[in-house]
C-alpha cells in the first residue's frame, strides 16, 4: 500500500508537459512557442517560402502547412518538431493560387483550391478555381475537379478555412452562405444545405463565420454565425454547430449583431466562449473581448483593449488565457475570468496571419 502511494506521489512530482503554440514566421519558419516559459522554444526552417496557412492532422500527430513563394506543402511531425515532407506545385510555366485546406484522415492527400496561371510569351493566363486533391505522396496535384455552376456564382467558396473533412474521409464540406458537402472520389455535390432560409422557425440569411480550431471535438464544426428575421430583419449572431457524420446542425442565438466578430474560442468543459468585436477604423477603431455563457447564450462580460490594425484571436491550451497575437512581434495575454491584461511575450520576430496550432 505504501508503495502505491510513494508511486502515486512520484507521478504526482513529474511535471506536465507544456503546451507549445506553432505560428507561422517571416520569412520562411514555423515558431514552436512554450507557453509556460513564455517564449520560443525552437525555430522549424521551411524550404518552400512564406507559411499562409497551418492545419493539424486529426490524429494531432502532423501540421500541414501552406506557403506562400512557389504554392508549397510541408509537414511537421510533432513529435520530434521536423519537416518530413516538403514540395512545390509550381513550375516554370505554371502557377497555382492555393489558400488553406484540409488533410484526409490517412494522411494521403491534401484536399483545397486552386487557381491555375499559365505562362505564355507576353501574359499570364488565368483559369478558373478547382477543387484540387493533392498526392502528398506522390508530391503532386493527382486530380482537379470543376466547381458547380451554383458555387461558381457564389464566389465558389475559395478561401481560407472554408474545409472541413468527415471522419471516414468520404465527404468533404464547404461552409459559406450554404453548406455543400462534396463526395471525395468524384468531387459531385451529394447535398446542398440551404441556410438562407433554414428550417428553423424566425431565422433567414444565416451564414457561417471562421472555424474554431481551439475546441477538441473530432467532427464537430463550431463557430459563429449570423442571422437576421424575417419580419423587421434585425441582425443577430449565435453560435453554430455542426455535425460531420450526421449532417445535423445547432445554432444557439445570443444577441444583436456587432459591427464586427473575429474568432471563437471556447473552454474545455463547454461552459463558456470568447470573442473580440471591433467596431471602427484606424484611430477609431475600438476592440472588445465578449464573455459569453453558453448554458444560457448570455453575454456575461466585456472589456475593452488596446486595438491592432490587424491581428487573430487565441486562447491557452487550458483555457485560462486569451491571446491577441499576428501581423506582429508579439502575443498579448489577458486572463480568462476577469479580462484584464497580464503581460506581452516577444517572439523576436515578426509572424503571419496563418493561424496558431496548439500542441499540448
Amino acid at each position: 500500500m505504501r508503495l502505491c502511494s510513494l508511486f502515486a506521489a512520484a507521478l504526482a512530482a513529474i511535471p506536465a508537459q507544456a503546451a507549445l503554440l506553432y505560428m507561422g514566421a517571416y520569412p520562411s519558419s514555423v515558431l514552436v512557442f512554450d507557453e509556460d516559459k513564455g517564449q520560443v522554444v525552437e525555430r522549424i526552417q521551411l524550404t518552400t517560402g512564406l507559411p499562409t496557412s497551418l492545419r493539424m492532422s486529426m490524429d494531432r500527430k502532423l501540421i500541414y502547412v501552406t506557403t506562400n513563394d512557389h504554392s508549397g506543402i510541408e509537414v511537421i511531425d510533432v513529435a520530434t518538431r521536423k519537416v518530413i515532407n516538403h514540395f512545390v506545385l509550381n513550375t516554370p510555366t505554371k502557377h497555382y493560387r492555393m489558400n488553406g485546406g484540409t488533410p484526409d484522415p490517412t494522411g494521403k492527400f491534401f484536399y483545397t483550391m486552386t487557381t491555375e496561371l499559365t505562362k505564355l510569351v507576353d501574359h499570364y493566363e488565368v483559369g478558373k478555381a478547382k477543387y484540387t486533391v493533392i498526392d502528398l505522396e506522390q508530391q503532386k496535384i493527382a486530380k482537379t475537379f470543376d466547381v458547380a455552376k451554383e458555387e461558381e456564382a457564389s464566389g465558389g467558396g475559395f478561401g481560407r478555412g472554408g474545409f472541413e473533412i468527415s471522419p471516414d474521409g468520404k465527404y468533404l464540406y464547404q461552409f459559406r452562405s450554404n453548406v455543400v458537402i462534396l463526395d471525395t472520389t468524384d468531387f459531385k455535390v451529394v447535398e446542398r444545405i440551404d441556410l438562407s432560409k433554414p428550417d428553423l422557425p424566425g431565422m433567414e440569411n444565416v451564414g457561417f463565420g471562421g472555424q474554431l480550431d481551439s475546441i477538441r471535438e473530432p467532427g464537430k464544426y463550431v463557430s459563429l454565425f449570423n442571422f437576421s428575421d424575417p419580419y423587421v430583419h434585425n441582425r443577430v449572431f449565435g453560435i453554430a454547430k455542426f455535425d460531420l457524420a450526421t449532417r445535423k446542425s445547432e445554432f444557439i442565438p445570443v444577441g444583436p449583431s456587432p459591427t464586427a466578430m473575429s474568432g471563437l474560442q471556447v473552454t474545455k468543459d463547454s461552459k463558456d466562449a470568447f470573442t473580440v468585436v471591433s467596431s471602427g477604423n484606424l484611430g477609431n477603431k475600438r476592440c472588445e473581448f465578449w464573455h459569453i455563457n453558453m448554458g444560457t447564450s448570455k453575454i456575461v462580460s466585456t472589456a475593452e483593449f488596446s486595438c491592432k490594425s490587424r491581428f487573430s484571436f487565441g486562447m491557452s491550451a487550458d483555457t485560462k488565457k486569451l491571446y491577441i497575437y499576428g501581423a506582429s512581434f508579439e502575443i498579448e495575454v489577458y486572463d480568462a475570468a476577469t479580462l484584464k491584461y497580464e503581460r506581452t511575450w516577444d517572439l523576436n520576430n515578426d509572424i503571419t496571419m496563418a493561424g496558431l496550432v496548439i500542441v499540448d
